[in-house]
Formats: C-alpha cells, sequence, structure tokens
C-alpha cells in the first residue's frame, strides 16, 4: 500500500518539483496540494494523508498553527517540516506542534524519502543539518531547569495568534472576522488582548514580531 502525501508550500514550482519526482516512488502517492496552512488543514480533513510535507512560512495560516491543528485533530497524520528556516525557534516550535520530521529545502530529495519512510515507522527524522540546533535547546534547557524563553505559542492562545497573522498580512477587522468565522467585536477584542500580551500598540511592531516568531513572512 502506497503512502499517500499531501505537499503544503505556497510556492507551485517547489510544489509542482517535488510531486513529479515523487511520480518516481512507487510507494508514494501525492493525492493533494495546498498553497497556505488554512487549505492544508482542511485537506487533512478530507483526504486523511499518511504523511504532509509541511512548509512553515505560508499565508493565512503559518505550517505551525496548521501542524497543531493537524495532529490534534487527527493524530496519525504525520507532518514533515520542510522550510528554508534553521533557526532555533521554528525548529523546536514545529517540534512542539506535533511534527514528525524537520528537513531544510536545500536537503536532497532521496533524504525526504528516507524521512517519510521513517515516520512512517513512528520514528522522529531530523536532519543532520539541524540536529545540533536541537541538541544545543536541549542542553540550554537542562542546564537552566528544563525553562525556555516564552514564545508567542506559549504567550497568545491559538485565536490571538491567527488573528496576529492575518492582521499582520493586511486583513482588515471584517475578512479576519469572516475568516475565523467570527464577529468583528470577537475580532476587535482578541486583537486588544494580543497587543496587552505583547506589550505592543502598533501594526509595525507586531508584524516585526510576527516575523520573528514565525507566524507570518515579510513581504518578498
Amino acid at each position: 500500500m502506497s503512502v499517500k502525501i499531501i505537499l503544503a508550500d505556497d510556492h507551485a514550482m517547489l510544489r509542482h518539483g517535488l510531486s513529479k519526482s515523487f511520480q518516481n516512488e512507487k510507494d508514494i502517492e501525492v493525492i493533494a496540494q495546498a498553497k497556505d496552512g488554512r487549505t492544508t488543514v482542511e485537506l487533512a480533513k478530507e483526504f486523511c494523508p499518511n504523511v504532509v510535507i509541511m512548509d512553515i512560512g505560508m499565508p493565512d495560516l503559518n505550517g505551525i498553527e496548521a501542524t497543531r491543528q493537524i495532529v490534534k485533530e487527527s493524530p496519525k497524520i504525520k507532518v514533515i517540516a520542510l522550510s528554508m528556516h534553521s533557526s532555533k525557534n521554528f525548529i523546536i516550535e514545529m517540534f512542539k506542534a506535533g511534527a514528525s520530521g524537520y528537513l531544510l529545502k536545500d536537503c536532497e530529495f532521496d533524504e525526504l524519502v528516507m524521512a517519510i519512510r521513517l515516520v512512517m515507522e513512528d520514528k522522529t527524522y531530523i536532519s543532520p543539518a539541524i540536529s545540533d540546533v536541537v541538541v544545543d535547546n536541549y542542553m540550554r534547557q537542562a542546564a537552566n531547569g528544563g525553562n525556555a524563553k516564552d514564545s508567542v505559542f506559549s504567550i497568545l492562545s491559538q485565536r490571538e495568534r491567527e488573528v496576529l497573522q492575518l492582521l499582520t498580512e493586511g486583513k482588515a477587522t471584517k475578512q479576519i472576522a469572516k475568516r475565523l468565522h467570527i464577529s468583528a467585536k470577537t475580532v476587535e477584542v482578541h486583537r486588544l488582548n494580543l497587543m496587552s500580551k505583547l506589550k505592543i500598540d502598533s501594526i509595525a511592531q507586531l508584524t516585526k514580531y510576527a516575523i520573528q516568531e514565525g507566524l507570518t513572512q515579510p513581504e518578498p
């Protein structure tokens, strides 16, 4: 039986290139593609894949948040991060969200195939290119008694993080309300709450913070 996968990345060329490469793997089948995190979550519910190859920096809903929602809804689905980001925050938060593997986009295709097969055996795959970051973080937490620096994922609620990403991507209150199926008043409450928690009172500073924390990407 073939491994059914969903490719999630906001770059169509990368998705199509990977999809074509996977055609040469008899035991792996691409069943769907998504260009943003929210669509990925919906496709995961619809198609129930074995594995989702997940980019982190996607519009509407980032890969970390999408991973968290997919794994919570369907714990059997394996998520492998395929990202350009090698910084500690992105790597650690993806694993906290429930990812089973993490690779960088400049990896060889064979490494990605190997990672897919390993996570299907309920193993975790960490690319050698970022293993030192994971080990260093573990050692630092151990030295500090297990205490890690607060991140946006521990400070804000899931809904507040969703509102923050959409705000910093230029969405108006009514647009956010429609996208999240909540009232405009509720959006405003979330906006005020997250600004209070972060002690930030401008969209420019919120955008800078969201980019640093991996919720959204800078404009190209």
